[in-house]
């Protein structure tokens, strides 16, 4: 059987590579590239800089840097420093608290690295959110309410980024926790030297009073089913958490004075436990591991213990401390062991250095073989042994070299290798990984309206957990419009808004689609304007690096202590910027993928083809176009341009 076409009307292309009769393939580089100039032309390509694409909560970084150094201008009416904070907290609601214990894995992306050093992001946000605290900005309300309610699990950072990102859009939301307070890790996890209680409170208080309700000391699956709460519920978000610590994986590790670091960290911040044995050992090596260390040479040990009033004991909830027996305690011997060169741990930079100045005696290299026993069976010591690790294709490797045990005694031992979600009740969801299945937007397999975030998903850094959180808001958002799940863009971060910027200078446009683009009758962007934010992040060598002199970065003022000021001191250490340091630093920026209004690109122009677009219809990102008429393809504008924004191509 023979297939014959049907006869169909002949319709005109409307792209055609070759004319009707040509048979041969042009050279198209002899037309491209010709003597001193081509028929490439530039073209505005607005990328994404390593910093937001860094960022796993998708701060737009470059912006509220722009915003402080004075390159992109706030509406009018309002400060720069509200400006930048609120397109900082579009993305992150906790600046404040970020800006202090975030391990800033923007800075080690950021490529001013190529020049000197990075920039000092985190430092320019904890001064924004200190800013933001001090002169009570607050999120504006939601101009209508939707009517759907929202059940948000956990009142930790992914809840409470989840919460407020869904308040923002109209829907009711309320948090339910099984603590007393709202926090989860920020307030049970970090000591408030790191994170100071006021700062906390206030800014989860802006989050609450977007309309957020809360059910404080509930616990789902004990005191509420999930089942009621999605009868009761248009939408659950499950923010749980992983708030049960790992206890060590060597035999004798249940004695009774070996804890895991959530039970030790919980202790302290609920106020039980003032005191701690004369010498404590720590296992880790991530930052957790630096503040069970951290407080526990703060808490120093007494020389009368009774019985039951052993740190374990406060530690289990038992018994709570005498205060009256802190004013004689005295400074602990704390160890803190990690399988991994002290160079090579986790835990940040600072924190390790802060540690060794206070006298915390750190051994790198060492894992844990055995927990030594008296005759009552409590832990005497902790069995070491020299090893040699590393991370191959995924897995942890360690491997121990014979003969070199070694006994650390310990009052003490405290294990923070690791935390594990706490699935009482709610069985169902454990993959048996001890986590909970989702796809790109963080809904639950198989159960559309349930989502989740955070610890639950994957144990890592808080500001990814309150990365988890947006994400899934949006994801319930469009659940609860009736839309499909989109998929999610390569680069998923808050990026510039050309858009937003038009509409603030009182320009008339018209409706676009996005990714936003330029052409000769596009009246929104500037001709050959391509925003590429949602899929490319613009690396050093497509940047003009030689246009940025060595500048020093502007440093926060950190109180370092030594190992007899450590004792009893729980003072914050870290202070924000001042404001012309903040400025100051912010000027450091690069902007990478994104015009910084330098001007060299008009300057160099052999032919005048590069031109400032008039004041009136300016703007950030739409600051230079070209005639060309004028331009000759000679790349000028390209080499000389320090962010990379400007780009060579056939435009059209």
């Amino acid at each position: 059987m023979s297939s014959v076409p049907t006869a169909t009307e002949a319709k005109p292309l409307t792209f055609r590579r070759f004319k009707d009769g040509d048979h041969k393939v042009r050279n198209w580089q002899a037309e491209i590239f010709d003597a001193d100039h081509s028929h490439k032309c530039p073209t505005y390509v607005q990328s994404t800089p390593p910093c937001q694409g860094s960022c796993p909560s998708g701060e737009d970084i470059r912006g509220y840097l722009n915003i402080v150094r004075g390159i992109e201008k706030p509406p009018a009416g309002m400060k720069w420093q509200e400006y930048a904070w609120r397109r900082l907290t579009e993305a992150n609601p906790l600046p404040s608290v970020m800006g202090r214990v975030c391990p800033a894995p923007c800075e080690s992306g950021c490529n001013r690295n190529q020049v000197e050093d990075f920039v000092g992001i985190n430092s320019v946000e904890h001064f924004l959110g200190e800013w933001a605290i001090e002169n009570k900005l607050a999120f504006p309300k939601p101009e209508a309410r939707t009517g759907k309610k929202v059940a948000v699990i956990g009142g930790g950072p992914a809840g409470l980024s989840a919460a407020y990102q869904l308040a923002r859009k109209g829907h009711d939301v309320t948090i339910f926790d099984e603590r007393a307070e709202l926090g989860g890790m920020m307030r049970y996890g970090i000591p408030g030297f790191r994170t100071p209680r006021t700062v906390l409170d206030a800014e989860i208080q802006r989050i609450l009073d977007l309309g957020v309700a809360t059910r404080m000391n509930c616990r789902i699956g004990t005191d509420i089913t999930l089942d009621e709460l999605k009868s009761q519920f248009d939408a659950v978000f499950l923010g749980l958490g992983a708030q049960s610590g790992r206890p060590l994986p060597v035999e004798g590790s249940d004695a009774p004075n070996v804890v895991t670091a959530t039970a030790f960290l919980k202790a302290f911040n609920d106020g039980r436990m003032r005191h701690v044995g004369k010498r404590v050992v720590v296992v880790g090596g991530g930052d957790t591991s630096i503040d069970v260390a951290t407080v526990a040479r703060r808490l120093g040990h007494i020389d009368q213990v009774h019985e039951g009033d052993r740190p374990e004991m406060a530690i289990a909830g038992h018994v709570a401390h005498d205060v009256a027996a802190v004013s004689a305690r005295q400074g602990a011997d704390v160890t803190l062991t990690s399988i991994f060169a002290i160079d090579k741990m986790q835990a940040s930079k600072h924190e390790v250095e802060h540690a060794l100045a206070e006298g915390i005696a750190i051994r790198g290299g060492w894992a844990p073989v055995a927990v030594v026993r008296g005759a009552d069976g409590r832990a005497t010591a902790l069995r070491v042994a020299k090893c040699e690790a590393k991370i191959a294709g995924g897995r942890l490797d360690v491997k121990m070299i014979p003969g070199t045990e070694e006994d650390l005694e310990a009052d003490l031992i405290v294990s923070a290798i690791g935390q594990a979600v706490d699935f009482t009740g709610l069985e169902s969801l454990n993959n048996g990984k001890g986590a909970i299945a989702s796809d790109k937007n963080y809904q639950v397999a198989g159960q559309p309206g349930l989502f989740v975030g955070g610890d639950v998903v994957r144990p890592h850094l808080l500001t990814t957990a309150i990365g988890h959180g947006a994400i899934a808001a949006d994801g319930i958002h469009r659940h609860l419009r009736g839309e499909a799940q989109d998929k999610r863009p390569k680069i998923d971060v808050h990026a510039f808004d050309l858009m937003r910027k038009l509409v603030e200078k009182g320009q008339k446009i018209t409706a676009v689609t996005e990714p936003l683009r330029g052409t000769d009758a596009s009246p929104g962007a500037i001709h050959n304007f391509e925003n590429r934010s949602d899929r490319y992040v613009i690396p050093h060598d497509e940047l003009f690096l030689g246009h940025f002199p060595y500048t020093p970065r502007n440093r926060r003022q950190i109180v370092t202590l030594s190992a007899e000021q450590a004792l009893n001191n729980f003072e914050e250490r870290m202070l924000p910027l001042l404001e012309a340091q903040a400025q100051a630093e912010a000027k450091r920026c690069m902007s990478c993928g994104l015009c910084f209004e330098c001007d060299n690109c008009v300057v160099y122009c052999p032919q005048t083809a590069v031109f400032k677009v008039k004041k009136s219809q300016s703007t950030t990102g739409r600051y230079v176009d070209t005639d060309y008429t004028k331009c000759i393809g000679c790349h000028i504008c390209k080499d000389v341009c320090p962010t990379g924004y400007i780009q060579m191509g056939l435009g059209e």
